[in-house]
Formats: C-alpha cells, structure tokens, sequence
C-alpha cells in the first residue's frame, strides 16, 4: 500500500481559508509483477464530516481501509475548515481531484472513476463539487478546465443538503460560508442547484437523524429525479446521526453508533457502482 501526505496547492487568496494548508493521505493499493501489474483501479475519495469545524476521526482511516478491502484506491481529505470564507473548502476539494486524476497513471488509478464519499457536512462539500465542478464559482479561481476537477461518482453518507432554516444543519452552513455571507446562503443550499450535470450518486441516511434530518437527503433525492440524474437512495429506519460504517470498528465508547442495518452501505454501494 502507498501510504503518504500529499500537500495540496492553494491557488486561491489565503484570506478565503486563514491560512490553513489541505492535504490528502492515500491509501493507494500497489501492483504487482505477478498479479496483474497494469491493473488501474477507481479511487474513494474520503471527505469526513464535522460541521465544518472539525474533521471526524472516525469519518477518516476506518472508511479508507474499507474501500481497500473493497477493491478500490483510497485518499482523505483534510480541507479548510472554521474560520474560512466560501469557496474555500471547495477550492480544496476541487486540488484534490485534479491532484488524483494528474496523477492517476502513477498510481494506477482509472482517471475517469474518481468516487468522493462525503459525511455529513463531507457530504456537504461533496455534493457542492457535484454541482459547481463547471461553474465560475470555480472557473474564476482554479486555473484547472472543468473536466479536470470533475468527479465521476458520489457517495453521499447522511449528507448536509439544505439551507432551509427548517431543515439545516445550522453550524454546517454557517461554517462553510464564514462571515457576511447572508447573500450567498442560496448558493450553499444544494438541492436548488442539480442540473444534468450532477454526477451519478449512491445516497444513505436514517430516518431517526436529528441533528441532520433526512428531509436534507429526500429534498436532494428529489432534485436528482427531477433533474434525471443517475441514483440510488437508501433510508434507513434506525440509526443516529454519524454511523460512518456502523460497526463496532467505528463506533463511540457506549455502542450506539453500532447498527447492523446500516453497515451494508458499503456493499450496497458497490452493487450499484459495479453493476
């Protein structure tokens, strides 16, 4: 296995993310002479929730080694981060698929099956990219064509969608526009910006999710529907916010993010993905 820090470029002013420097750490599956040394692979690409504040630990590594077990290269993400000003987090977002997809004949990745596997607020950013990967949004600060920071597939986990005051996760979006940001809140509210364009996406949430209703993942259901993009959505009946796999690998001290009904995500994923 490769595993290394990549440090990413920041080609955007360092005012928009205070200076924070993003990296990525891979989890890239080497090949052998004598099994099958010109095989290429698709790559996850890891965002960990945490509300735009922090980045959850067992969001990360865990998920990672999953998606190796899985037959797939893994990275994470650390992005920018509070106190930032928007599109920071996205801009990282954005280095690191044209890092991976620059990249990808070194480290046998399929350029043209880059997966980003967003949590909660992850999610969040993820789905952001999925909307403005050929917007001016990015255009007018990336020096990258559109194509070349474009990902291929999305794995949304209890995904951050929306900013209806209703429904949102209010830290979340706060958060990822910093501050004097009221006129951009539309522009954060991602169900009201799927186009065609959206890449294909495998969505999971619970329907017992407080602190990140489902409403967020059935609105962006909708709109993915609506717009005819390609998608698979599964609701679970039980299950708090932030399972990650939900097993006992990742779960907190007391057990409670233990829930078997929800662990097949990753199975269920690939049974859509590599049908």
């Amino acid at each position: 296995m490769i595993h290394e820090i990549f440090h990413l470029p920041v080609n955007y002013a360092q005012t928009l993310n205070g200076g924070q420097e993003p990296f990525l750490t891979s989890y890239f599956l080497e090949n052998f002479k004598t099994l099958d040394p010109s095989r290429t692979r698709p790559v996850v690409l890891v965002c960990p929730g945490g509300g735009y504040d922090h980045l959850s630990s067992r969001e990360g590594e865990a998920v990672a080694i999953k998606m190796t077990s899985l037959g797939f290269h893994a990275a994470i993400l650390n992005y920018s981060l509070e106190p930032m000003e928007f599109p920071a987090a996205l801009c990282d977002l954005a280095e690191a698929v044209h890092f991976l997809r620059a990249n990808a004949k070194k480290y046998n990745i399929d350029p043209d099956k880059i997966i980003i596997c967003g949590f909660s607020a992850g999610g969040h950013l993820a789905a952001s990219l999925g909307c403005y990967w050929n917007n001016k949004i990015l255009s007018d600060i990336l020096p990258y064509k559109a194509d070349e920071i474009k990902p291929n597939t999305l794995i949304l986990n209890y995904p951050v969608i929306t900013s209806d005051i209703n429904f949102c996760h209010k830290g979340s979006i706060e958060k990822a526009l910093g501050k004097n940001k009221v006129q951009q809140r539309d522009l954060v509210s991602i169900e009201k910006h799927i186009s065609k364009d959206f890449p294909p996406t495998f969505m999971w949430h619970t329907n017992e999710d407080i602190a990140v209703p489902a409403e967020n993942s059935l609105l962006m259901a909708n709109a993915l529907r609506n717009a005819g993009v390609e998608f698979e959505y599964h609701l679970f009946a039980r299950g708090k916010h932030g399972l990650s796999l939900a097993t006992k690998e990742t779960s907190i001290p007391d057990g409670s993010t233990i829930e078997p009904e929800c662990s097949i995500w990753p199975e269920l994923f690939c049974n859509w993905y590599l049908r």
